[in-house]
């Protein structure tokens, strides 16, 4: 396997690089969220995944270590493969879908385009108790957050607010003060909105 490349960025778009290693050009695909985490410099380094198939041998790339072992947890799920695994880290952030999965939130990972209900049920299945462990997810912290949040939304939904732009808002909120109470954070989002 080929654990990372290391040389210059010749291409870039949204969905693919191609990295010059010692004369040879790499095409790798990316998520959006490894091209927003792209370096500025011609110079990079990319952490890969090669996926052998009958018909075709095509390397994935990764900004963050921690980013390509979700995508190959992602793949040991019946159902995703790798096209919808780089859909779902260029849809949500990764820490985003550890969430998800480690609280079992069937919607977050149904949003995702190409994952429906049975493959999004399989996917938490499978894996939640795994990322629970391996990033020490506390399930009862992150449950009563949830709670917090869904209060505080449905609160400013009450009294006539826009509903995306309240979620934007208060995802911001929860993610800077991960603690706060309904109250608090209804306050915060009232001065923000």
């Amino acid at each position: 396997m080929i654990a990372h490349i290391q040389g210059k960025l010749v291409e870039k778009t949204p969905t693919e690089v191609v990295i010059d290693c010692g004369g040879v050009g790499y095409h790798i695909h990316i998520s959006l969220h490894t091209y927003s985490l792209l370096p500025q410099t011609d110079f990079i380094k990319l952490y890969t995944y090669l996926q052998v198939k009958e018909d075709a041998h095509s390397l994935f790339g990764f900004v963050e270590k921690s980013e390509r072992e979700l995508f190959k947890m992602l793949l040991s799920v019946s159902g995703i493969g790798a096209s919808i695994a780089r859909t779902m880290l260029s849809s949500l952030e990764p820490m985003q879908i550890i969430q998800a999965l480690a609280v079992g939130d069937l919607n977050t990972i149904q949003s995702i385009k190409g994952i429906g209900s049975k493959t999004a049920q399989r996917a938490i299945l499978d894996l939640k108790d795994k990322v629970a462990k391996i990033y020490q997810i506390d399930e009862v912290s992150f449950s009563l957050n949830n709670t917090n949040k869904d209060e505080a939304l449905s609160a400013l939904e009450v009294l006539g607010f826009n509903k995306k732009m309240a979620e934007k808002v208060m995802d911001r909120l929860v993610k800077e003060s991960p603690d706060a109470s309904v109250e608090a954070l209804i306050k915060l989002a009232l001065k923000n909105l």
